[in-house]
């Protein structure tokens, strides 16, 4: 029997570390943005948490605590200019990609003055000038749109690549399928990147899917596949770095699973039955903010009291975006369709 060889751009077995080199090679001022971004979204999500149970947030909300090095690594390697589309759990995406902190707070509290102006909630969040074409509620929705946008940018001879954000529980959709194979065969600038925090709503991925790592799924269409671990924003930033980069040259999209772990429940209304207390104490212990403090510290890159002031003036703009979105106005009833229809 001929004995199957692994893809020669892949290998399962190695899970990439963020480079010390890297440390070396990249500005202070870079790696002081990474840990300030990584701050502000961990505080911004257990703002929304608190003004969740204080009744001031309405609906659900499905909060990323413990993934934040996954966005920020991810986005630190796109050009302004740059497009992301993300989906339902994409507030530190949106963060990343240098969203207006008390905008994004007001959108939450559906209040006028809210990137939606009220009307999206936390899981519809869009800034278009930013570069942040938004997301959906509905799981994998955004990978096949992802498709579109980066044939719009090919047809149109554009420099610009598309990072696809989605979770674990997408890549057994159909269309996760039909779209990666579209995008390998017509080259397309964009990389997809599937957040694999261990859990699609209720149920472990490792048992609903045929196949681990995720990343292997890549050698079917041709294109490069990698696992890293999401929880170290260097080895997300190297990884992705490569595959933007060759998207830009017009070599193809690339398929990477960043291995990660949410804190909290699905959503505001999980209880948590289906893990252990003591798996999610682990994975506290991995804390990709935590972390990334000790190996600037250990490095000589910032100071421990550099450190401090960057993760306290973050906790501050969140507690200022908090209180100014909360006087913003409500929306008003006299707009309401010419805010939901075009003209």
């Amino acid at each position: 029997m001929t004995e199957f060889v692994p893809h020669p751009i892949l290998d399962p077995a190695v899970i990439p570390r963020g480079s010390q080199q890297l440390l070396r090679e990249l500005p202070k001022e870079r790696l002081a943005w990474m840990l300030q971004k990584m701050c502000e979204i961990r505080y911004f999500e257990e703002k929304a948490e608190e003004l969740y149970v204080r009744g001031l947030v309405h609906g659900t909300m499905h909060l990323s605590i413990g993934q934040e090095a996954s966005s920020v690594g991810s986005i630190a390697a796109l050009r302004p200019d740059d497009l992301i589309i993300h989906h339902h759990r994409g507030h530190g995406h949106t963060i990343a990609k240098g969203a207006d902190l008390k905008r994004m707070m007001a959108e939450f509290l559906g209040k006028e003055c809210g990137y939606c102006r009220g009307r999206g909630g936390s899981m519809h969040i869009a800034d278009i000038p930013g570069g942040n074409l938004g997301a959906t509620g509905v799981v994998g929705s955004g990978i096949p749109t992802a498709v579109g946008i980066a044939l719009a940018l090919q047809m149109r001879r554009s420099p610009q690549v598309l990072l696809a954000f989605f979770g674990d529980g997408a890549v057994n959709l159909g269309e996760f399928h039909e779209a990666l194979n579209m995008a390998a065969i017509w080259k397309l600038p964009v990389v997809f990147i599937c957040e694999n925090n261990q859990y699609g709503m209720s149920g472990p991925a490792k048992v609903m899917c045929a196949v681990q790592p995720l990343s292997v799924r890549a050698i079917a269409y041709n294109m490069p596949g990698q696992t890293v671990d999401g929880n170290d924003v260097l080895a997300v930033y190297q990884v992705t770095q490569a595959a933007v980069e060759r998207a830009r040259r017009g070599e193809g999209p690339a398929f990477i699973e960043n291995y990660t772990y949410r804190w909290r429940g699905h959503s505001k209304s999980d209880r948590n039955v289906y893990r252990t207390q003591a798996e999610i104490d682990e994975w506290k212990q991995r804390c990709p903010i935590a972390r990334f403090k000790q190996l600037l510290i250990e490095a000589h890159v910032l100071t421990p009291e550099e450190v401090e002031t960057i993760d306290a003036q973050a906790k501050m703009a969140i507690e200022r975006a908090a209180e100014e979105a909360l006087v913003c106005p409500e929306p008003s009833p006299e707009n309401l369709e010419a805010e939901v229809y075009a003209p």
